[in-house]
């Protein structure tokens, strides 16, 4: 599920285990999609849903921000659960992309930009 608070286009994810192939490859051609149509070229992903994540599902995160880069739209992410930020940290994908604690400090965040 999306929304546009302001000028920044949110995404909410429904599932809360995001294990399935199938299920992934969906999410990742909609994230694409999505990033296409962020009319002000910011894109907020919500994760406080989400339970569990696999690692395929990283890979469509790492190709959705490195498209995003490319494009030059601005996406952060925000709302991960503590375990699986944990796995962000040891790919070290909170380097590379911008991660917050909830959406309302992203969504100040996105202001600046």
């Amino acid at each position: 599920m999306s929304q546009t608070n302001g000028k920044v286009l949110v995404v909410y994810f429904t599932e809360s285990r995001i294990l399935n192939q199938t299920t992934i490859q969906q999410i990742g051609a909609e994230l694409e999609k999505m990033a296409d149509r962020a009319e002000w070229g910011k894109l907020l992903l919500n994760f406080s849903d989400v339970r569990f994540m696999s690692s395929a599902m990283l890979g469509k995160l790492i190709k959705l921000n490195k498209k995003c880069k490319q494009e030059n739209t601005h996406l952060k992410l925000c709302s991960i659960s503590k375990e699986i930020m944990e796995v962000f940290k040891l790919m070290r994908l909170h380097k590379i992309m911008d991660i917050y604690q909830d959406e309302n400090k992203a969504l100040i965040d996105f202001e600046k930009t």
